[in-house]
């Protein structure tokens, strides 16, 4: 090889070299900035090819996708001073990498450690604002909304967006967690006491009003069976009445047939009169002489 062909070599080498070490690319899902000895120069970068000064610019990425934020359980007071561990994860990116960066310098680390502070800051706030009912149940949308409001402001402040907020799960902490199951389960044996007490007041007013009308049926039966028999024992007395009118002497006659049936009409019925009573009149003169 002549020295004109090595020195062409070289050159180009040395060329390929230059461009491989000025070159760099941005990605769709990355953020880039670029330094100039420490200082942003540039950061409105392209996904693409773009070129440096090798050994005076500096590239920095960072991600440009969601990233979420799920630290262990946070443990919170309510504003009844109930203690609950929460459970919760955020979904944040970077809009704004030369923030970003200035505020962390740059470490990722120093981002998540410092965004971490700031939700944990809102959650306190937040749930310190509010009763346990609320803080469960009754407010959940409005407490993770309050929360990203809160957060959100502070964030920005690193160049980072919060998109969403979500509490996981929320539980008592365990030193407390069984003493407030038993004040759940007492009160509902006290709900239980109450309705119960309430069924047997309704059951006793049922029973009287039941009792109160029995008694007022059976009344006005009695007293309607009064009334039918008295109609009927005036009738019997006015129909005794014209029998006597009409014929004294059969009524007399059909009277004591009538009370000699009723008084010796059973087996074993034994009956000790004078002979000569005035009860045995139509007796004695049935011999058939008359």
């Amino acid at each position: 090889m002549t020295n004109g062909k090595f020195s062409l070599v070289v050159l180009l080498g040395i060329g390929l070299i230059g461009i491989g070490v000025s070159a760099f690319t941005v990605a769709e899902t990355e953020l880039a900035i670029k330094l100039r000895l420490g200082e942003v120069i540039r950061a409105d970068y392209e996904p693409g090819l773009n070129w440096k000064i090798p050994a005076i610019h500096t590239i920095r990425k960072f991600p440009k996708r969601i990233l979420t934020i799920s630290d262990r359980p946070e443990r919170v007071f309510t504003a009844e001073n109930e203690a609950l561990e929460v459970d919760f994860f955020v979904k944040w990116r970077i809009v704004d990498p030369v923030r970003f960066y200035t505020s962390t310098g740059g470490s990722a680390v120093i981002g998540d450690d410092r965004l971490s502070e700031i939700i944990k800051n809102a959650v306190v706030t937040e749930f310190g604002k509010r009763t346990v009912t609320e803080a469960i149940s009754v407010g959940r949308a409005e407490l993770m909304q309050d929360m990203l409001t809160t957060a959100a402001a502070t964030a920005e402040d690193l160049g980072v967006e919060l998109i969403d907020f979500r509490v996981k799960q929320v539980e008592f902490m365990e030193d407390v967690r069984t003493s407030v199951y038993q004040r759940m389960a007492a009160e509902r044996k006290r709900i239980a006491a109450e309705r119960r007490a309430e069924g047997r007041a309704v059951a006793e007013q049922k029973r009287a009003s039941a009792d109160r009308e029995r008694t007022v049926i059976l009344a006005s039966a009695y007293r309607d069976g009064q009334k039918i028999r008295g109609e009927g024992d005036a009738t019997a007395a006015a129909t005794y009445a014209n029998a006597y009118n009409k014929d004294p002497e059969f009524y007399a006659f059909y009277r004591s047939i009538d009370a000699y049936r009723k008084s010796m009409g059973k087996q074993g019925d034994l009956l000790v009169l004078d002979p000569d009573n005035d009860f045995f009149r139509y007796l004695n003169e049935s011999d058939g002489g008359r």
